[in-house]
């Protein structure tokens, strides 16, 4: 089979590689469609790691079924997640399935980015979903990135009539946008340095979108009653947001950081502010198994629109391409890669 082998970000080469061997219990996966996440183009983190073949928002085609397996056929249509959890640690048994060190620990087998890859039997237990018919595999691969940030905005628990502050409208925070409107925000603002991304923001629900290098605290109030952001999510690894999140932000209102920053980046914290104004501060990584089904069902019954939202659909061995598209961050939103195209 064919495989695109990461070695940094314009360094992406197709290769021929063995189709994986299943064993006891595991699925072989035809990949019919794999998007690229920002997580995929943060080379810090993954050149330490390369060469390897990446990618993890999957959907595709049961092609072989392990002995043991009961709850799939060839020919199902699913999408996989790359990491599931234990279900038995301390953390899951408090609902921290995502800090699981099982969850870190479990992947897909090479990647995404092939034509082919195997799903181990804990995958098969815990990350695998039957895609309905109304869902297309181009739809699918959402399914995991908006389970991120499902989970992300639970932890904030936006409530009706709050307003929400999104810095940064890549993918990410246009997902954010949708949920924040799911769950009845009363007035939403997102912020970016880009044109394209300001406008997609609008397009997908944004009342009002502001330039990042602009004064955005200060148009945040003047926008929003003279006051700040009861949730500010910062859906952007960019310094300049970092900080207007907590200039943002008011008054017993919480902040949400859901994409890290390369190593040793650190940000001087007022704590006496912090302490006097009552601000929350919080983390989200990835998603647990829950948070994937209520995606797919959101994403089923049309309540985010996600195909929408694909702005380049790319042959295997255009894979390079789109590592530079997504790491240039520009006119562009999701890429989808499709292996059999």
């Amino acid at each position: 089979m064919r495989a695109a082998i990461y070695y940094r970000n314009d360094d992406i080469r197709i290769v021929e590689m063995p189709i994986p061997k299943i064993g006891e219990g595991e699925l072989l996966i035809k990949v019919m469609a794999c998007g690229i996440c920002g997580s995929d183009v943060m080379e810090w983190y993954r050149v330490k790691r390369a060469p390897r073949v990446l990618g993890h928002e999957v959907a595709g085609v049961i092609s072989e079924v392990g002995g043991g397996v009961e709850s799939f056929k060839v020919g199902d249509r699913v999408v996989v997640s790359h990491h599931v959890p234990c279900n038995t640690c301390r953390l899951c048994l408090r609902g921290e399935h995502t800090a699981c060190e099982t969850l870190h620990r479990t992947n897909i087998d090479p990647g995404g980015f092939a034509e082919y890859a195997r799903v181990p039997r804990i995958n098969v237990e815990r990350g695998v979903f039957r895609l309905p018919e109304e869902v297309s595999f181009e739809e699918g691969v959402f399914v995991e990135p908006l389970a991120c940030a499902l989970r992300a905005q639970r932890r904030l628990g936006i409530r009706p009539g709050d307003t929400v502050l999104i810095l940064g409208s890549g993918v990410s925070g246009i997902l954010h946008i949708q949920i924040s409107r799911i769950l009845g925000a009363g007035r939403i603002l997102a912020t970016d340095i880009n044109e394209y991304r300001l406008r997609a923001a609008e397009k997908f629900g944004a009342d009002i979108t502001i330039d990042g290098r602009m004064d955005v605290p200060k148009l945040l109030r003047s926008f929003n009653d003279g006051r700040g952001a009861d949730h500010v999510i910062v859906s952007t690894n960019a310094i300049p947001a970092i900080r207007q999140a907590f200039q943002c932000v008011d008054d017993a209102g919480k902040i949400l950081f859901f994409a890290p920053t390369p190593p040793g980046v650190e940000i001087p914290l007022d704590i006496n502010d912090l302490w006097s104004r009552q601000i929350t501060l919080t983390t989200s990584y990835a998603a647990a198994p829950s948070d994937l089904l209520a995606a797919l069902e959101l994403i089923r019954a049309g309540r985010v629109r996600v195909r929408d939202m694909i702005t380049h659909r790319l042959s295997l061995e255009e894979t390079g391409i789109g590592f530079r598209i997504v790491s240039e961050a520009g006119d562009s939103l999701k890429v989808v890669i499709e292996p059999h195209q």
